[in-house]
């Protein structure tokens, strides 16, 4: 199964828009090496050869946010809830490409348990199964 993403990178640090395809494992290889030099990144990823909704991971340290982004019928935004790593009523900054956004605890989690439910996204095609969904209001 092929993914295609974009992802911030390595040596500039900057998101790159141009999009990858490839296997899960190296996307996987490529936030393990973001995460390994303390890089804050963003990733945008979807199913290669599925019309399905394309994710988005944001994270900064130990704390990640995920939206999904869906086209069909209509384009909207919707942001996973957190996991209790933040207080609700607490701040946390992490990248929406490239500038820093705050969002609030109740949609903050711990990097790892968003990474993990990215690669569960990768796995079924399926985004709505991974938890709550906030929609953004525009």
């Amino acid at each position: 199964m092929d993914v295609v993403w974009s992802a911030t990178e390595l040596r500039s640090r900057r998101f790159r828009p141009a999009p990858v395809r490839s296997g899960p494992a190296e996307l996987d290889h490529h936030f393990r090496q973001l995460r390994r030099r303390r890089i804050r990144g963003y990733i945008e990823v979807k199913h290669g050869n599925v019309e399905s909704p394309q994710l988005t991971i944001g994270f900064r340290g130990e704390y990640a946010v995920v939206h999904m982004l869906v086209v069909d019928p209509y384009a909207q935004s919707f942001l996973l809830a957190g996991d209790g790593t933040v207080p609700h009523e607490a701040y946390v900054q992490v990248p929406v490409i490239d500038e820093l956004a705050r969002f609030t605890g109740d949609v903050v989690m711990d990097v790892h348990r968003a990474w993990a439910l990215v690669q569960a996204y990768l796995r079924t095609g399926r985004a709505g199964e991974l938890g709550e969904w906030h929609p953004l209001q525009a």
